[in-house]
């Protein structure tokens, strides 16, 4: 199994034949403040079999982006409760799951979508993908949950374990502020690779986007997960394009 970073939050998986796209975007909206890191088309990476979305925000779903490189009906998953919103994007071949639902992507790949909880109360889920004994799991910009137990002990342990580290705080027109992240910070990323018995922790959503109020990044992300994993879990910090072989 190879994984290459892409942009932000994306990941691509190739195993046995078949590539998976995971949140694969070219693109910040601007009330974000738009991308402070370059954002390339999905074709740079090479070709998909199968997208796979955690949650429809636009910095993780890019429905625009997904047609242009690989057509409106590649398989696209995602939650349940958001499949029409996807359809109504162009979308013709879209695939709801459910938590605890698993799907067989072909050549031997198969993947499941499992808890995750969004830090604005949107539906989300995460994504595991196993292929040639190996595994997986990519959460989205998931925050700090009580799910990691359960998903270890059902779908553990992980060759890498995708997770957020920016602990971004929003202050978003129409809410009252929470002061709170919204997303793993670099300890809590920590934290939970090592509760998912993780063999590395590959940390996503993070360096792209600072814009503040509206969108405020925790700092000194390296330092801290160098400080937090030692002796917990190794970390792999990739750039977009950088690619990781499990076994």
């Amino acid at each position: 199994m190879n994984i290459q970073r892409l942009s932000w939050a994306g990941i691509r998986i190739e195993a046995g034949g078949t590539a998976v796209l995971i949140d694969p975007v070219t693109r910040i909206p601007d009330r974000f403040g738009g991308a402070r890191e370059p954002m390339h088309p999905l074709r740079t990476y090479g070709e998909a079999d199968v997208v796979l979305v955690t949650h429809l925000h636009e910095d993780h779903f890019d429905p625009d982006a997904i047609i242009e490189a690989f057509g409106a009906d590649i398989p696209v998953y995602v939650p349940s409760a958001m499949a029409d919103s996807a359809r109504a994007k162009g979308l013709t071949n879209v695939i709801g799951a459910d938590v605890g639902e698993s799907f067989a992507l072909g050549n031997g790949v198969k993947a499941a979508a499992l808890p995750s909880v969004d830090g604005v109360g949107d539906v989300q889920a995460a994504w595991t993908v196993e292929a040639c004994g190996r595994r997986a799991i990519h959460c989205g910009d998931t925050l700090w949950h009580g799910y990691w137990w359960g998903i270890a002990a059902q779908y553990g342990p992980f060759d890498a374990a995708f997770l957020p580290v920016n602990g971004a705080v929003l202050q978003l027109p129409g809410r009252l502020p929470s002061g709170q992240p919204i997303c793993l910070t670099p300890e809590q990323a920590v934290a939970a690779a090592a509760i998912l018995t993780a063999g590395m922790l590959v940390p996503i959503h993070y360096g792209t986007v600072h814009y503040p109020p509206v969108y405020t990044e925790t700092p000194d992300i390296a330092a801290r997960l160098a400080a937090a994993s030692e002796g917990k879990v190794d970390v792999r910090m990739l750039k977009a394009g950088e690619s990781v072989a499990l076994g």
